[in-house]
């Protein structure tokens, strides 16, 4: 995750193949409910650096991350996608139901979604970097329609010096806390 970048620009063929793999992206019955949308333009760039509350993070003593980062993609997920899809003959229930969703998976896609921006970004020799905003606002001013939401903002461009995050101190979890195999623990019996 990167948060400082030069002010080198980025091209839009590299933005397009960046997003055209991450709509390749895992979908549950291929409802394909994600969406992207990219953003150049510096004012805009800077509309959503302030709805982000960027000029905190600076007077903090962090570079301007958000407003510097030559292009932004927004992904975007439709959960009124995801119902309509699975309303569809070949994924109702016996009864002829939507089906009882045991986790929604349109956030799991969006996820997919956004790893392959992030992955993508830096196999084209870039650097990328997520934030998350209200998505309402961030609706507002982007005119995303209101069955579509925001999931976060993923910043492109070339790497700059960066200061490293404090977070970063605290370190890795050990392995023994998030690696399991077979069960979790002990099996009751």
């Amino acid at each position: 995750m990167v948060r400082n970048y030069s002010a080198e620009p980025v091209g839009e063929d590299v933005l397009e193949r960046v997003v055209q793999a991450a709509r390749k992206a895992p979908s549950a019955g291929f409802t394909q409910g994600t969406a992207f949308l990219i953003i150049t333009d510096p004012a805009l760039r800077t509309a959503i650096a302030d709805l982000c509350d960027e000029p905190e993070y600076v007077a903090a003593g962090f570079d301007p991350w958000i407003s510097k980062a030559p292009a932004h993609i927004v992904v975007c997920i439709s959960e009124d996608a995801y119902h309509q899809r699975y309303r569809e003959p070949d994924k109702v229930d016996d009864a002829g139901n939507e089906i009882e969703w045991p986790v929604p998976f349109w956030w799991i896609d969006a996820g997919a979604a956004l790893m392959l921006v992030l992955l993508t970004a830096v196999d084209e020799g870039l650097a990328a970097g997520f934030l998350g905003t209200d998505a309402a606002d961030l609706q507002r001013l982007l005119g995303i329609p209101s069955e579509v939401v925001p999931i976060g903002i993923v910043t492109v461009g070339h790497p700059a010096p960066d200061r490293r995050s404090t977070s970063l101190k605290r370190g890795w979890r050990p392995e023994d806390q998030v690696i399991h195999w077979q069960n979790w623990g002990p099996v009751p019996r």
